[in-house]
């Protein structure tokens, strides 16, 4: 039997569809609540009708789920809370419609497990004097839904990595359609994303956002994955973040996080930069746990030292040196500032939790295997 390759829904008529989505909706705004489930990395989402347009963040109600169906509580006390914590415009239904980026709150009132949002915005708040700009280069793997990687053929591999990064050519290039509908959308959407490229593994592609300030990071990655998920829906493939989707010599996926702060990026600034550097370095185990949703065995796949991968096991650091742990782009040794690129972060990496570790370890100057509590 053959499995599909495209969803079933990719087949409705869309031209259909777009007759009803012209229709117009009165008064009335649908604001779509997004919020992180149980796994740390899947994405859930619901509507609910607004009788006006919401102009900030305090204008939207909180709202609650069902818990026991996304793996974030048990049956007999399964109501979670949903926090409106970030807005963006809605490129699926236009404006004035919104997505409603959330954070969980359990039953009484305590972060959900997966919400990492509200410890990275307390060490956000710490810092804020020191302005860290974040970017972050997240990589991606497009994938039928028998799960085979979207062009490949079907009973066997394409022709070994070289001509696909940076490609162009439909022998090269694999999905374009759906990078350009993802970057238009999260354009309209106001996230920042500042560019795509073709990734050196056919069907496997990268979209970078930033530079964004302290929590903004998180808000938007966790948003520009969402939209991609829901335009793959569209056109009935699916996207997958897992680090290393395709075993053997194929490049893995991760999402190296440049990093800088209001001092690196000041005449000098590569002191700190690699006073950093060295600080990193002796905190190589906390920073591979908080790396991948699964404490650094996701990574483990990845990071082999080979595909353009440090070691997991050691920590390593270099200009322009895409096999370190911590590469200092080319310029930066020229300029003598600027910032660092973590190559470390998986595909599935949680932007919350990665933005949280560098500021913990380079400006808190925290040391040690575990995060320190500054709630005491």
């Amino acid at each position: 039997v053959k499995k599909m390759a495209t969803s079933a829904s990719s087949k409705l008529n869309k031209a259909v569809k777009q007759q009803y989505m012209d229709l117009p909706q009165g008064d009335m705004v649908q604001a779509m609540y997004i919020w992180i489930d149980g796994s740390g990395e899947g994405l859930r989402c619901k509507t609910r009708t607004l009788d006006f347009e919401p102009k900030s963040i305090e204008d939207l109600p909180e709202w609650n789920f069902d818990g026991s169906s996304t793996y974030q509580s048990e049956g007999s006390n399964s109501d979670m809370f949903l926090i409106p914590a970030a807005m963006f415009r809605d490129p699926f239904r236009k404006d004035p419609n919104k997505l409603v980026l959330c954070e969980v709150l359990k039953y009484n009132c305590k972060p959900a497990e997966t919400n990492l949002r509200k410890t990275c915005k307390q060490i956000m708040s710490m810092v804020e004097n020191s302005h860290p700009w974040f970017g972050m280069e997240q990589e991606y793997t497009l994938l039928g839904t028998d799960r085979h990687p979207f062009g490949w053929p079907s009973n066997g591999f394409p022709g070994p990595q070289g001509p696909y990064y940076c490609g162009v050519g439909a022998d090269k290039a694999y999905g374009r359609d759906i990078v350009e509908a993802h970057y238009r959308a999260c354009l309209y959407a106001g996230v920042k994303i500042c560019g795509t490229n073709a990734e050196v593994m056919p069907a496997q592609w990268e979209f970078q956002v930033g530079p964004c300030e302290g929590i903004d990071m998180g808000d938007h990655l966790w948003i520009a994955r969402f939209i991609l998920h829901r335009v793959c829906e569209d056109f009935g493939v699916i996207v997958s973040f897992d680090p290393k989707p395709i075993s053997g010599n194929w490049n893995g996926a991760g999402c190296h996080t440049n990093f800088s702060t209001k001092g690196m990026r000041e005449d000098g600034g590569l002191k700190i930069i690699e006073e950093s550097i060295e600080r990193l370095a002796k905190r190589h185990s906390y920073h591979i746990r908080a790396y991948d949703p699964k404490g650094g065995l996701d990574n483990a796949r990845r990071l082999t030292g080979h595909h353009e991968t440090s070691s997991i096991n050691e920590f390593s650091a270099g200009v322009a040196n895409r096999g370190a742990s911590i590469r200092i782009p080319r310029s930066v040794g020229q300029d003598k500032k600027g910032y660092f690129e973590d190559r470390r972060p998986s595909a599935n990496c949680d932007p919350y939790i990665v933005t949280e570790a560098l500021v913990r370890t380079c400006l808190l100057k925290e040391e040690g295997e575990e995060p320190t509590d500054y709630s005491k």
